[in-house]
């Protein structure tokens, strides 16, 4: 395998410190053939689906990818913006308002976002943080819990592109915040937020992504640490064992998942007569297709259709302030030892901070 091409070498150059916040992915546009494209990358994971290769190949190439695309098409549709995905959209504000944030407390640092699947990819965003002469990077996912099909996969996705690399910088990651202070004190604020405006529900549903059961025996820490995030906030919210509820969403396939799922719960909360219910998906740092049509579309209207009356949907964390400071802190930690400032260019980085902070208060 050949290596990547190199930026030009030069002696005596100050290094650079960075930070590359991932996320999952979208597609190009709201169509079957930018679906196609993208589902083909997705499910193609080996850490997504853990079947034999030669076997969901056929699956996946012979009958997924010549039905799926449409359907998920139509339910991107639906949720996307003129500006294009809400997924992207919010990982780019999230990487502008870190970069400010972090520059008014003191470190300078280069922050750029990629994609584990679709644009910006992982390895064209390490490439360039290269030619901005980054020696230093550390690679920080958008996943508070840790999952081997979320976070190892973007660790992979790393991996990879080092392997190509002659001249590797020096690599850091963070594998987990589920039980981060500022991470769970940003949940709680949304939520009591929401409330404020909206009163109170009978019962509050923490929904988080699912994963196949199996995985949980064979190891992989999600489920244990989706639990935690869950116990976490509702002390911070005050609430009684019996006022929340944690579900598992977004099942693939026939396969046993974690259990409970949120959209049966939700139909038979509605059923035994739970009149208001409100839904947070706390394992989602950005709003996306899983919270914006999955969530605050089908399970509502299930909801409803069983018999419940009032269904709210409280936001991901997206931009709030909250969020990006504890964001930032995260960083921080994780950026410990490091130099964060460059002796060259202190009025470059001052300019740098200060348009990253006027473009966050624009949007």
């Amino acid at each position: 395998m050949p290596f990547r091409p190199e930026p030009e070498y030069k002696h005596g150059q100050a290094g650079r410190t960075a930070i590359l916040l991932c996320n999952l992915g979208t597609p190009e546009a709201p169509t079957a053939p930018a679906l196609r494209r993208y589902l083909a990358e997705f499910l193609g994971d080996p850490r997504v689906v853990e079947i034999p290769r030669p076997l969901w190949w056929l699956i996946l190439h012979g009958i997924i990818l010549r039905l799926r695309p449409r359907k998920s098409a139509a339910k991107y549709a639906s949720i996307w913006t003129p500006q294009g995905s809400p997924l992207k959209l919010w990982t780019d504000k999230q990487a502008k308002l870190l970069r400010g944030w972090l520059g008014e407390r003191g470190p300078a640092v280069t922050v750029r976002y990629a994609m584990r699947y679709g644009s910006p990819a992982i390895a064209s965003e390490l490439d360039a943080l290269k030619a901005e002469g980054a020696t230093r990077i550390l690679v920080l996912p958008l996943y508070p819990q840790y999952s081997g099909t979320t976070t190892a996969s973007v660790f992979d996705a790393v991996y990879g592109w080092a392997a190509q690399i002659r001249h590797i910088p020096e690599l850091r990651f963070v594998n987990r915040y589920h039980d981060d202070a500022g991470y769970i004190e940003a949940l709680a604020r949304g939520i009591r937020r929401h409330w404020q405006s909206h009163g109170r529900p009978e019962k509050l549903v923490m929904s988080f992504h699912g994963v196949p059961e199996r995985t949980l025996r064979l190891g992989d820490p999600y489920h244990c640490e989706c639990q935690k995030t869950a116990r976490l906030l509702a002390q911070k919210l005050g609430l009684a064992p019996e006022q929340y509820l944690v579900s598992f969403q977004s099942r693939f396939g026939k396969a046993k998942w974690l259990q409970p799922y949120t959209e049966p719960s939700l139909v038979a909360l509605a059923k035994a007569g739970v009149q208001r219910v409100d839904v947070v998906c706390p394992g989602f740092t950005s709003d996306c297709l899983e919270t914006l049509e999955e969530i605050a579309q089908e399970v509502r209207q299930a909801f409803l259709l069983a018999g419940g009356k009032e269904f709210h949907y409280i936001p991901c964390l997206n931009d709030s302030p909250d969020w990006i400071t504890a964001l930032s802190q995260i960083a921080e930690r994780h950026l410990a030892g490091w130099p964060t400032q460059t002796e060259a260019e202190p009025a470059t980085l001052a300019a740098s901070r200060a348009a990253a902070l006027a473009m966050g208060a624009k949007q």
